[in-house]
């Protein structure tokens, strides 16, 4: 599936940043989850609200810490689409 160019910009540079052992994982399990999450919407293409509902879905929550600080550095604006939720 295609993916918005500053997204998957923004994606890439998010997984460089996680430390390596979970790298490959990290990149197979959020590309897959966005993927699905546009097909729901109906969408083209995978845009940034896509794959941050991929992580805020698919992230175990001992490293939801570090994710939201990727997030924030990447310049992945997650509140806007309504995220935490849940309480987390």
């Amino acid at each position: 599936m295609e993916w918005q160019t500053q997204t998957q910009e923004k994606f890439k540079l998010m997984v460089s940043k996680i430390p390596v052992f979970h790298r490959g994982i990290t990149q197979e399990v959020v590309t897959k989850r966005a993927e699905e999450i546009a097909l729901a919407r109906n969408a083209r293409r995978v845009e940034e609200q896509d794959v941050v509902a991929a992580f805020f879905s698919d992230v175990p929550t001992p490293f939801y810490s570090m994710m939201v600080r990727l997030l924030e550095q990447v310049g992945f604006d997650y509140k806007k689409y309504g995220f935490p939720r849940n309480g987390k």
